[in-house]
């Protein structure tokens, strides 16, 4: 339906104080400037063109502590995410080549905030746990048909994060991060506030061997929790569970020897999953609702012989 080529780029840039009011307050605060341009060259010579946007991102952190090795922070500020550069540029349907569209913003804000306290309660372990809530003006969501992502509703997710990195060894870290999301549209819509594509539960886990030369290896796992695919959450997708592998040798000469074992038990799930309507030879020409995957790549093996200079 289309074929475009796109030149973008981004240039971000910060400054951020930090301030130490006594020995158990300090303050940060700080401010991005981010710049995206770029340019569209597509099929449908009316939907071609160069869109740019700016925005500016204020930030502020407060800590408190440390008392008996823990510390409590709190941070606000505002941020962005970018939408697709074509529909910045857009200006009549892709299919027909006729029909008018309005543009999207190439930039969208977001705003957010975090509680946490972080804590050492042991030699070597350091963990925090943040309670958090982000807000988006429109939310990305893909479009099966044209194959790309379109701003939706306005979103909120409140959730919170728990994550733990422990040294029980000088050649041994081992790292858990588990995070809990309540993702809804704010907006009203009779088709529902779920987000779709966004997990209640994720969570991640390494286990990491060795220094920075001789042996080395790692075990690491990802589990994105089952999330709902339409806006009433009447589908879902599947859960998944991921684990990776790697050993390796690092000699003092720089040589690096590595292997990787990808889906290490060869796990039979989804990387990705949509609904929506598609339409295959002998079906009804308004199309079948339907889940469309990408698998998750079987067990894979991969060398590596670097070398630094």
């Amino acid at each position: 339906m289309r074929d475009d080529r796109v030149q973008e780029g981004n240039v971000g840039l910060w400054s951020d104080t930090t301030t130490r009011w006594t020995d158990w307050l300090r303050t940060t605060v700080g401010i991005r400037e981010d710049v995206f341009a770029g340019h569209v060259f597509s099929d449908t010579p009316q939907n071609s063109g160069s869109a740019q946007a700016s925005m500016a991102s204020p930030k502020a952190g407060l800590v408190l502590g440390p008392w008996y090795k823990t510390e409590f922070y709190a941070n606000a500020g505002y941020g962005l995410h970018s939408n697709d550069i074509r529909g910045a540029t857009i200006t009549v349907d892709p299919n027909d080549k006729v029909t008018p569209l309005d543009r999207v913003p190439l930039l969208v804000r977001s705003r957010g905030a975090e509680l946490g306290v972080r804590t050492k309660p042991i030699e070597g372990l350091t963990s925090s746990l943040a309670v958090f809530v982000l807000d988006f003006d429109s939310e990305l969501l893909f479009v099966g048909d044209a194959g790309t992502t379109e701003p939706s509703r306005p979103s909120r997710r409140v959730g919170v994060e728990w994550t733990n990195q422990y040294k029980p060894l000088p050649w041994m870290t081992v790292d858990l991060d588990v995070a809990h999301t309540h993702a809804r549209f704010t907006d009203f819509d009779p088709a529902g506030a779920r987000i779709p594509g966004a997990p209640v539960w994720v969570a991640s886990g390494a286990v990491t061997l060795g220094g920075d030369t001789g042996w080395f290896g790692a075990l690491k796992a990802r589990y994105f929790g089952p999330r709902p695919l339409i806006e009433d959450d009447s589908v879902r997708s599947r859960s998944s569970l991921i684990f990776n592998a790697r050993a390796g040798y690092n000699f003092d000469n720089g040589v690096r020897v590595q292997l990787d074992v990808l889906n290490l038990f060869n796990t039979q799930t989804n990387q990705i999953e949509y609904y929506y309507l598609s339409r295959l030879p002998g079906e009804p020409i308004e199309g079948v609702a339907d889940r469309h995957v990408h698998p998750a790549e079987p067990l894979a093996v991969r060398l590596t012989v670097a070398a630094r200079f």
